[in-house]
């Protein structure tokens, strides 16, 4: 079903016909039902405009077509309207589409929304929202968009002044599932490899249903996410071979810091510029993040020093990941190295998911603290302070942390737990499952 023609089905209230909700029709179909990991429950009733972002398959469309049901089901037909940016050529496209939308609206329909969904496939999108805003058109309207791009929806909100309403809040982050309500679905079929699970997912609620139904990643789910990688790369003019090269990169060095001109160097890229330019699109992507040292007493990162690589979406690692592993038992028969660095950055994801969560003004503000005898794998401007080990500890291997910050407290994630007055040694499990 096209654009036109959801859009006159919802100008006449027919909302019946379930090809009129593809996703949700799909997710009915499932037996194992997610919540979405997302803040916005309710839309407000003002106008204004609201952008959301967040990576692809982590249900962000399936949201929208709930919301535009919602909509049209409490406030009457001719209340919503939808577009897709997907299919949207340029701004010229944009603004023409919705300026038509405009004039159906029902003129007895208490509330206006329009609902554009993937608005940062269109370059410069902000520039048409502008344009009709400045025109008098859709001011009093709800706009709800959504992409993949954090920097387009960033950037284009920071080019609205004036133009996103009253709300209390108008971006969004749409966020992995939550180890918890996989856990509840899966537990039972993993035990305690449910983490190993959980971390091939990404929590992409899509592959989180797929491998506890059939315990393996399907290859569709992991070709979506490359397309939409490789696509976006190549949209921008990058190289995809190049993209390949520096991946592996971050795989080879893991957790050990890397300035961005050996990235450069190994990965056969000109200079740190453009290897710089390639983390920072895949950051767009909300997919990698560099992770910098921290001075400990004033807790401020370093940046002219070596970061850390952190994938904060593992199914863009397990995607792209040359070892191409797809199971429990394929995660298993890994190099204990390699599993080593997927345990720090599924660790890196979490603690991303949890700070968006608790709305930190900056998200990924995640270092780590190094000194010559010592290495701490994460450190927060909180002063929380985590370290990640693959196998067995205990309070004999930190001895010096309550020299080092004798204020502070420590937790190791291990399969050994363990407690004194300040360590906390944890299995993964039970780090994922708390907060």
């Amino acid at each position: 079903m096209n654009v036109n023609e959801i859009n006159l089905l919802l100008l006449n209230g027919k909302i019946e016909n379930d090809e009129l909700w593809p996703n949700l029709t799909a997710l009915a179909s499932h037996p194992i039902q997610f919540p979405f990991e997302f803040e916005l429950k309710e839309l407000p009733l003002d106008p204004g405009l609201i952008t959301i972002r967040g990576a692809r398959q982590y249900g962000k469309s399936t949201w929208l077509e709930l919301h535009l049901k919602k909509t049209i089901e409490r406030f009457g037909s001719g209340s919503a309207f939808y577009l897709n940016g997907d299919v949207l050529a340029s701004i010229e496209d944009l603004y023409a589409k919705a300026k038509e939308l405009h004039g159906l609206y029902s003129p007895q329909a208490p509330v206006k929304r329009l609902f554009i969904d993937e608005i940062t496939a269109i370059p410069e999108w902000q520039k048409a929202i502008k344009r009709l805003i400045d025109e008098g058109l859709f001011r009093d309207t709800l706009i709800i968009t959504t992409g993949s791009k954090a920097s387009d929806l960033r950037h284009g909100s920071e080019r609205l002044p004036g133009r996103k309403g009253k709300l209390e809040k108008s971006d969004y982050l749409f966020l992995p599932l939550s180890f918890k309500h996989f856990s509840e679905k899966a537990s039972g079929k993993f035990g305690p490899d449910t983490w190993k699970a959980y971390l091939l997912t990404g929590g992409s609620p899509v592959a989180c249903r797929e491998i506890i139904e059939k315990g393996i990643l399907p290859e569709y789910f992991i070709q979506l996410i490359k397309d939409w990688i490789f696509g976006e790369i190549v949209a921008s003019g990058r190289n995809r071979t190049a993209l390949t090269q520096l991946i592996q990169c971050i795989f080879e060095f893991g957790g050990t810091p890397v300035g961005f001109a050996k990235l450069a160097r190994e990965a056969g890229l000109a200079n740190n510029t453009v290897a710089s330019g390639y983390v920072e699109q895949l950051g767009d992507c909300l997919s990698v993040l560099p992770s910098w040292p921290m001075e400990g007493n004033k807790k401020t990162f370093q940046f002219r020093k070596p970061c850390k690589f952190h994938f904060i979406n593992l199914a863009v690692a397990i995607a792209l990941d040359s070892s191409q592993i797809r199971s429990i038992a394929g995660f298993d028969a890994l190099p204990e190295k390699r599993q080593a660095i997927l345990l720090e950055w599924l660790v890196a994801q979490e603690l991303w998911r949890r700070q968006v969560l608790a709305n930190v003004e900056n998200p990924e503000a995640i270092g780590f603290w190094t000194s010559k005898e010592h290495e701490i794998d994460f450190a927060l401007p909180t002063r929380e302070f985590i370290e990640v080990k693959r196998g067995r500890a205990g309070p004999m291997d930190f001895g010096w942390f309550a020299q080092s910050f004798p204020k502070d407290r420590l937790k190791v994630i291990c399969t050994t737990p363990f407690e004194t007055a300040q360590i906390k040694g944890m299995t993964m499990n039970e780090f994922l499952l708390g907060d």
